[in-house]
């Protein structure tokens, strides 16, 4: 009897983990983004939020992202960032779906307000951004994560001019984000849409 009750309860636990592992999606999640860039998508000069970081999930099926976008809100100021790349600037790719699973994918997001949006302006004050992901099957996006940046009179001067930028790095130790003032040519993983690649994209409502 006891070997008969040992087995059954491991067989019990054995269901329950494939269960758990194999047929369930998990959740979709984002590591703190390592980096997050206020900078502009020459030669349009269109406003621009850059983040480094990975999705992933938390169950072995995973999930197909069909777009990620941003929210970006400084007081009564609101923009969503809605055109989506990813990827490494020689792959940029437009966000048009992305499997994710629990090994998880680390890339550069960059993201471009609608076309013809309302103008947007970098001002100096607390930064609140929501990064959201629509995923196939489901009918509300899921809220990845949210940052809170402060940005500086002294950046926000500097963001003016089109060719700078400003770079928030997370801190781990100091659980923190610092930013910083571009100097010289914007580096490489930073940069927009290959060259000569326009791609159409929703206007504001």
């Amino acid at each position: 009897m006891i070997s008969i009750l040992i087995s059954t309860v491991s067989l019990l636990l054995s269901l329950t983990v494939a269960w758990v592992t194999l047929c369930q999606r998990g959740k979709l999640c984002m590591t703190q983004p390592k980096l997050i860039g206020f900078l502009y998508d020459l030669p349009g000069q269109e406003p621009k939020v850059f983040f480094r970081a990975a999705l992933y999930s938390t169950g072995k099926r995973g999930h197909i992202v069909e777009a990620v976008y941003v929210k970006v809100r400084c007081g009564e100021s609101a923009q969503t960032f809605n055109f989506w790349m990813y990827g490494e600037t020689k792959e940029l790719m437009i966000g048009s779906g992305l499997r994710v699973g629990e090994e998880g994918v680390s890339s550069n997001h960059h993201f471009l307000p609608p076309r013809h949006a309302s103008s947007f302006e970098f001002r100096a004050g607390e930064y609140i951004i929501d990064a959201y992901a629509a995923i196939v099957n489901q009918n509300a996006p899921v809220l990845l994560c949210t940052v809170k940046l402060s940005l500086s009179q002294e950046q926000a001067a500097a963001l003016r001019d089109p060719t700078k930028g400003v770079i928030f790095t997370w801190g781990p130790d100091s659980r923190c984000y610092r930013g910083d003032v571009l100097q010289g040519p914007v580096p490489y993983y930073l940069r927009g849409r290959p060259q000569n690649v326009e791609a159409p994209r929703e206007t504001a409502p």
